[in-house]
C-alpha cells in the first residue's frame, strides 16, 4: 500500500544549488527525480510542496568573486537568475525558489542559532586559526589549503576533499597555506562558536531508526553517528549571516543553507497565504532530495540543529548516485562535464528526454553515466519505437477510419492491466526507484503495441468495423492511462498527448486513478508526432563538441603541470633545515647491470648508505672511489633496477652530472648549512 496520500502536509525539498556557476547535468540528478516525485505524488491526490534556493554563501562564491573583479552579491544574483532559467526550461516547476541572502533567511538563521545559545547548545571556545601574515587575515576554510590529519592526502580547510572525505574544523588541517597568495599560514588564537552536535547521539541513534529514504543515505548516517564531533559554526567572513552580537564574524554556511529551507516555505507562505508553520513546527513529512556528498549534513547536522531548535525533523532523506561523463569521473577541471544550456537546450534537445534519460538510465541510488550514444538510443528505441510509435499509430489508425473515439465499453482485460501497471508504477514511487516506474510504464506501452499489432485493426476494419471499433478503444483507454503516468516525466509531451486525445481538463492535475475511467466517445484531435529520432550526424556533432572540451582541458593540464615543474617557490629557513644533506666520501662504485645509466654506490655520510646515482655516462666508477660528495640522506628510500637505494647524490645538470664537491676535505656526516 502507498505512503501516500498522507493526512499530514508533505514537503519536498532540493539540495541548494550553489550560486557559483552555471547548471550542469550533474545537477539535474537531483533536481529531476525529486519533481518527477513531486508530480507522482499530487497524481495520487496529495498536495506536496516543492522548494529549493540558491545557496548564496560560503568562501567559494568569496573567492571566485575576487578572482571575477565582482562582488559576492553581484555573482550570486547572476547564478541565481540562471538556475531559474534552466530549472524552468526543464520543467522542474517549484513551489518556491529562494534565496538564502533574503531578509527571511538572514531572520530565520538569527532566530534558530539564538533559539540553540539560548539552550545551551552554542557556546564559545578559543581555537587555533589558519592566520595569512602576508594578507593580515584570519583564513575561512576554503582559503586554507594543506595535508588531511587523517588520511594525509592534500586537502581543503574544511574537508578532505581528495581523501577519506571526512569533515574538517577550523585549525585540525596540517601544513596549511593561503590558497590566495600560496605562503605558509601561522596559527593564532581566536574566540569562535561551536554546535554541540556530542549531545545528540542518543536522540540520532533513535531517529535514525525511523528515518526513511535511500539505504545510502541511512546505512551512512548510522555509522557516522557513533562518533559526534561538535562543530564550529562561525567564519572569518564579510559576506553571509551575521552571527547574533558578532559583527566580525558569520555563520557557517552549513548553518544558514539548510535553514533556507524553513525560510523559503515562509516566504511561499507570505506570497499565498498558507501557513509555514505546519510544515516546520507540527507533523509532516519533510523528505529531502540530496546528492550523496552531502549526506551527513542532512542526516546528522540538520536534524539535530532543528532538534536542538525545537523544529520538525526530515521525514526521508533521498540521496542520488554521483554522474559519469561516458564512463568518467564527471570533472569540469578535465572537460567530463555536459552543460544543461550551451550543450542540450540549445542545440534543440527537448527537456522530456533528458528528463527520461535520468529517470530510466539505472537506479537513483547508483551512478548515472551520461553517454550521447545510450541517450540516442533511450529516445529512438523506446520514447519514439514505444511510447509515441504506439500513442501515433493507435490514434492516427482511428482517426483515419473513424474520426472520432468510437463508443462502446473498455474490455476487463484492460482495466486490469491498466490497474496492475498503477499499483507498480506507485510501489515503485514509494521506494524512491524512478527506473523501476518508467520501465512499468514502458512495458505498458509495448503491451499495447502487441495488442495492437496482434488484433490487426487494419485487417478488421474491412469485416467488422464494431469489433474494430472496440479494439481501438481499448487501445486508446490503454493510450490515456500511458500519458496520465508519464506525465511525471515528460510533462511537456504528455500535456500535448492529452490535448490529441481530446481529454478534457488538465492533466497535471489529473490523477492516476482517471486512467480507469472509461475514455469517453467523441472528437479525437488529428494526432502530431510527439517524438523524433535522433540522427547519427547530431550525436556525432555533440561527441565532438565533448571530445574538443576534453582535449582543451587535458592542454591545459599540461601546461599547468609543466609550469609548475619551472616554478619555484619560495622557502623558509625553517623549512630548510628539514633537508638533511651531508657530505659523504665514495667507498665503492660499480655500475648496474641492464641500465647504462646508473651506477650503485657505497658512500659513507657518517654511516654507510647504499645509493644509485644516475652518473654512469658522465663519470668512471672508479674516478669516483675515494672523492667526497655531496648527499641528500633524508630521501625516501627507492628501488631502482631492483637496487635499493637510501640518499641522493647532489649534482648541477648542464651537460652532464656535474658532482657537487666541498671546498676541502672534512669529516664523513658533515652537515650543508
Amino acid at each position: 500500500m502507498s505512503n501516500f496520500p498522507t493526512p499530514e502536509p508533505v514537503l519536498v525539498t532540493c539540495g541548494l544549488p550553489y550560486a557559483n556557476g552555471k547548471c550542469h547535468i550533474g545537477h539535474l540528478r537531483t533536481y529531476v527525480p525529486a519533481d518527477i516525485f513531486v508530480r507522482a505524488l499530487r497524481k495520487q491526490g496529495q498536495n506536496a510542496l516543492f522548494i529549493c534556493g540558491s545557496d548564496a554563501h560560503g568562501t567559494p562564491i568569496v573567492v571566485n568573486a575576487e578572482d571575477l573583479g565582482t562582488t559576492p552579491k553581484e555573482l550570486v544574483n547572476k547564478y541565481h537568475l540562471h538556475f531559474q532559467d534552466i530549472f524552468r526550461s526543464m520543467e522542474v516547476d517549484f513551489s518556491f525558489f529562494g534565496n538564502t541572502d533574503s531578509p527571511a533567511n538572514h531572520a530565520r538563521t538569527n532566530s534558530i542559532v539564538e533559539a540553540l545559545i539560548a539552550k545551551g547548545y552554542v557556546y564559545p571556545r578559543v581555537i587555533r586559526l589558519a592566520y595569512c601574515a602576508h594578507d593580515e587575515r584570519f583564513l575561512p576554510d576554503r582559503y586554507v589549503e594543506g595535508i588531511c590529519p587523517y588520511c594525509g592526502k592534500v586537502a581543503r580547510g574544511d574537508e578532505c576533499d581528495q581523501g577519506c572525505g571526512k569533515h574538517l574544523e577550523p585549525g585540525e588541517i596540517k601544513n596549511a597555506k593561503c590558497r590566495i597568495c600560496g605562503n605558509p599560514a601561522k596559527y593564532r588564537e581566536q574566540e569562535h562558536f561551536f554546535f554541540r552536535l556530542s549531545s545528540f547521539g542518543s536522540f540520532l541513534s533513535e531517529y535514525l531508526k525511523t528515518l526513511g529514504g535511500t539505504s545510502n543515505a541511512i546505512n551512512y548516517a548510522r555509522e557516522w553517528a557513533k562518533e559526534l564531533k561538535d562543530w564550529c559554526i562561525t567564519r572569518n567572513l564579510e559576506w553571509g549571516v551575521r552571527f547574533p552580537g558578532h559583527d566580525d564574524l558569520v555563520v557557517y554556511v552549513w548553518v544558514d543553507a539548510p535553514i533556507g529551507y524553513i525560510s523559503f516555505t515562509e516566504e511561499w507562505a507570505n506570497k499565498t497565504r498558507g501557513d509555514w508553520r505546519q510544515y516546520w513546527l507540527h507533523d509532516s513529512r519533510i523528505i529531502h532530495f540530496i546528492g550523496e556528498d552531502i549526506t551527513y549534513h542532512h542526516c546528522i547536522f540538520w536534524p539535530a540543529m532543528l532538534k536542538g531548535a525545537g523544529y520538525t525533523q526530515p521525514w526521508a532523506v533521498v540521496a542520488s548516485g554521483m554522474l559519469k561523463i561516458d564512463d568518467k569521473k564527471f570533472s569540469k577541471s578535465r572537460g567530463y562535464v555536459v552543460w544543461v544550456d550551451e550543450d542540450y537546450l540549445d542545440h534543440g534537445f527537448h527537456p522530456d528526454l533528458l528528463r527520461y534519460y535520468i529517470a530510466n538510465y539505472t537506479s537513483h541510488t547508483k551512478e548515472l553515466n551520461f553517454s550521447w550514444k545510450v541517450f540516442q538510443d533511450k529516445v529512438n528505441n523506446e520514447l519514439v519505437g514505444a511510447l509515441g510509435n504506439f500513442l501515433h499509430r493507435t490514434q492516427h489508425f482511428t482517426n483515419k477510419n473513424y474520426g472520432v473515439i468510437p463508443d462502446g465499453d473498455v474490455d476487463k482485460e484492460i482495466f486490469d492491466k491498466i490497474a496492475s501497471t498503477i499499483n507498480t508504477v506507485i510501489a515503485a514511487f514509494d521506494e524512491y526507484e524512478f527506473k523501476k516506474a518508467t520501465d512499468a510504464m514502458m512495458e505498458l506501452a509495448q503491451y499495447g503495441n502487441a495488442y495492437f499489432q496482434s488484433n490487426e485493426p487494419w485487417r478488421l476494419v474491412k469485416k467488422d468495423k464494431v469489433a474494430c471499433g472496440r479494439i481501438l478503444k481499448n487501445c486508446l483507454q490503454i493510450g490515456k492511462a500511458l500519458v496520465l503516468l508519464f506525465e511525471p516525466i515528460l510533462p511537456g509531451n504528455m500535456e500535448k498527448a492529452w490535448k490529441q486525445l481530446g481529454s478534457q481538463g488538465d492533466v497535471h492535475t489529473a490523477q492516476f486513478e482517471e486512467a480507469l475511467v472509461t475514455i469517453p466517445a467523441g472528437e479525437l484531435v488529428p494526432p502530431e508526432i510527439l517524438f523524433t529520432k535522433i540522427e547519427d550526424k547530431k550525436i556525432e556533432e555533440m561527441e565532438m563538441i565533448l571530445d574538443n572540451r576534453i582535449k582543451i582541458a587535458i592542454s591545459k593540464e599540461r601546461k599547468h603541470a609543466e609550469d609548475a615543474k619551472t616554478e619555484k617557490t619560495e622557502i623558509t629557513y625553517e623549512e630548510f633545515q628539514k633537508l638533511d644533506i651531508r657530505v659523504g666520501t665514495v667507498l665503492t662504485a660499480e655500475n648496474i647491470k641492464g641500465s647504462d645509466k646508473l651506477l650503485k654506490l657505497q658512500v659513507d655520510i657518517g654511516e654507510k648508505r647504499q645509493i644509485v646515482a644516475g652518473i654512469a655516462k658522465s663519470h668512471d666508477p672508479a674516478g669516483l672511489v675515494g672523492r667526497q660528495v655531496v648527499v641528500m640522506a633524508n630521501m625516501k628510500p627507492a628501488k631502482l633496477f631492483g637496487v635499493e637505494s637510501r640518499g641522493m647524490v647532489l649534482a648541477g645538470d648542464i651537460e652532464g652530472a656535474v658532482l657537487l664537491l666541498p671546498e676541502k676535505k672534512v669529516k664523513e656526516g658533515t652537515r650543508v648549512r
